[in-house]
């Protein structure tokens, strides 16, 4: 266990409470345009409904906004004096009292960001945690992996990061179990595992992924083995070379000698020397070598690592039989038998540092007993956790007392369940992806589907140029106003998909969409189509502009959706701890927040 050193000081659930109110009071406004979907945008007219300004105007303004914010990010921050008090309460400047629609973007922009999680005040700094939990000890690398091999630089750069917190949270309550939920391909798992030595148990409701994930783990340790073999086959060619050397400089020092018999006048003593003759390889370069070489083969005894220089070391780290020795890997002499009974106890010492694929469909109400059968005290963690999957999380986390902590990162908002979504539908389902806390039951609040989709917009993507798919959003809305006045169609069971990016042309794209919607392409001729592609294409900037609005909105809705799990977790009596912790770089990933809380030390 870490060395006591306290926590970072977190808002209380009153203080988090208020953040949630004046949240509430500006998306009561402004969740229509949220709640607007893209594909409805020219058959419900919503640029009319909800906008009382010209896109040309939206635009310049978020656009002028981004820019001032990237030249003076300082003066950007919007709305200080409002920290002060409750929020922000003028809301008849944004919105019009009587038709509800937008009258200023200026102070939309504001206001949205001032509610962001970054402005509110409520996140706790990734470093800040880092040192508190490792207290007085030094930051312990593990070993020495190198994810950006078997990953993605995205996945590299999630999974590097929530696994130094993971690993901080168990050496602070000295705990070597870890269920990783919605594990996937193992990707996170194997990493707590290889890197830092601790036993993980990952659960994911898909075979195909557990598959996966065991074939990943056997890739990897064959991965590993063959550099730990390049590792010795390095070491041999040092050897070899010194060998030469040694033999080299031996020869130059008879010679030296048996000349210098025959001629030892101080004059030709000062002329020679070894560089004379070894001018690349010099006394100190032997040096090194013996001691790369003298690196190649100490083990260190510390718990948990066996460093090598090389960065494939970890082979010495598996069981002796975890896998099979090829003919390169054996000595031509027997192995000693003090490294054989060395082997035998990393062995022993290992058998916790493994990773166990599982399958399993996770609920708020599952026995992990039945699923894990050595549960012991541990850690419950979840890397973009798909819907309710991250509430069902902080459910299990507060209801099992073997869990000790959680550190949970959630996505896919859209696919939370929400309790008041529909409120006339009979459900005889008990536990909600949303809401999760009392304040926002007793609000009955609900989002609805759009505005948890609009949640998932990258908003920080966005400002560094990553933009939008205007256009295969506009040909998606067009068709559907295609579909609704050429077949009286207005709601679709089925979906379009990824059509846009197989077609040539806006006619080549409503062709692919009706064929696969299971309508009647040839009863429309191309000059109808191509009119109603230039009767829109005027109108193409209300859409952008009209994106734009929901991106901005955005990091609102992901941040009631994140208080709300916050503030549950402060009506817990138990929890010790709990924070919001901003993990990763948005641009890289953006959904970079963590959920982290800690029960009471024994």
């Amino acid at each position: 266990m870490a060395a006591s050193c306290p926590l970072p000081v977190t808002q209380d659930l009153s203080t988090v409470r208020a953040k949630l109110q004046g949240l509430l009071r500006f998306l009561r406004e402004a969740l229509c345009i949220s709640s607007a979907h893209t594909v409805d945008f020219y058959t419900e007219c919503v640029w009319e409904q909800l906008i009382d300004l010209p896109p040309e105007t939206v635009l310049a303004v978020l656009r002028r906004s981004t820019e001032e914010a990237e030249v003076r990010p300082s003066e950007a921050r919007p709305l200080v004096e409002a920290e002060r008090g409750p929020g922000i309460t003028d809301f008849p400047k944004i919105f019009c009292e009587t038709s509800q629609k937008l009258l200023s973007v200026e102070a939309f922009a504001l206001a949205a960001k001032y509610y962001s999680i970054q402005n509110l005040g409520i996140c706790t700094p990734f470093e800040q945690l880092l040192v508190a939990l490792r207290g007085n000890q030094k930051q312990k690398t593990g070993e020495n992996v190198k994810p950006d091999e078997f990953m993605n630089l995205k996945k590299s750069h999630e999974v590097q990061a929530l696994s130094e917190v993971i690993s901080s949270i168990a050496d602070y309550y000295g705990i070597k179990q870890v269920i990783d939920l919605g594990s996937g391909k193992g990707y996170l798992s194997s990493f707590l595992s290889l890197k830092y030595g601790l036993k993980v148990y990952g659960i994911d409701s898909s075979n195909t992924n557990t598959h996966g994930a065991q074939e990943r783990n056997r890739k990897l340790k064959k991965h590993w083995k063959v550099g730990h073999t390049q590792s010795k086959l390095d070491a041999n060619g040092l050897s070899l070379k010194m060998a030469k050397e040694k033999k080299m400089q031996d020869e130059i020092q008879d010679k030296a000698v048996t000349e210098g018999v025959c001629n030892n006048s101080p004059a030709n003593q000062e002329m020679m020397s070894t560089s004379d003759f070894l001018p690349d390889f010099s006394v100190s370069l032997i040096s090194n070598i013996k001691k790369q070489i003298e690196n190649l083969h100490v083990y260190s005894h510390r718990e948990e690592n066996l460093y090598f220089e090389n960065a494939f070391s970890l082979i010495d780290l598996l069981p002796v039989n975890a896998i099979e020795p090829t003919s390169s890997q054996i000595s031509k002499r027997k192995i000693s038998e003090a490294n054989k009974e060395r082997r035998k106890t990393t062995s022993k010492s290992n058998e916790s540092n493994i990773y166990s694929p599982l399958t399993s469909f996770i609920t708020a109400d599952s026995e992990l007993h039945d699923i894990i059968k050595d549960l012991e005290d541990c850690l419950m963690v979840g890397l973009h956790t798909c819907g309710d999957l991250a509430p069902n999380t902080l459910r299990i986390f507060t209801s099992k007392s073997e869990i000790k902590g959680v550190c949970s990162v959630g996505c896919c908002y859209h696919l939370l369940s929400e309790e008041f979504e529909n409120p006339h539908k009979e459900c005889t389902q008990e536990k909600w992806g949303f809401p999760m806390c009392q304040y926002l039951k007793e609000e009955r609040w609900c989002c609805g589907r759009n505005s948890r989709m609009s949640a998932c917009l990258a908003l920080e993507r966005v400002a560094v140029g990553q933009g939008l798919p205007t256009e295969s959003l506009f040909y998606r809305a067009v068709l559907q106003d295609i579909i609704k006045d050429c077949y009286g169609i207005t709601k679709c069971e089925r979906h379009v998909g990824k059509i846009y990016s197989k077609s040539s042309s806006f006619l080549d794209y409503v062709r692919k969409s009706l064929k696969k919607l299971g309508l009647d392409e040839s009863k429309l001729p191309e000059k109808l189509i191509m009119d109603y592609y230039e009767k829109y294409k005027p109108r193409m900037n209300e859409l952008e502009a009209f994106n734009m609005l929901k991106v901005v909105l955005a990091p609102c809705i992901e941040t009631l959706i994140l208080l709300d799990r916050l503030c549950y977790l402060k009506e817990q009596e138990d929890i010790a701890w709990s924070a919001l912790v901003k993990v990763f770089d948005p641009v890289k990933s953006p959904r970079c927040y963590a959920v982290i809380a800690l029960k009471q030390q024994q």
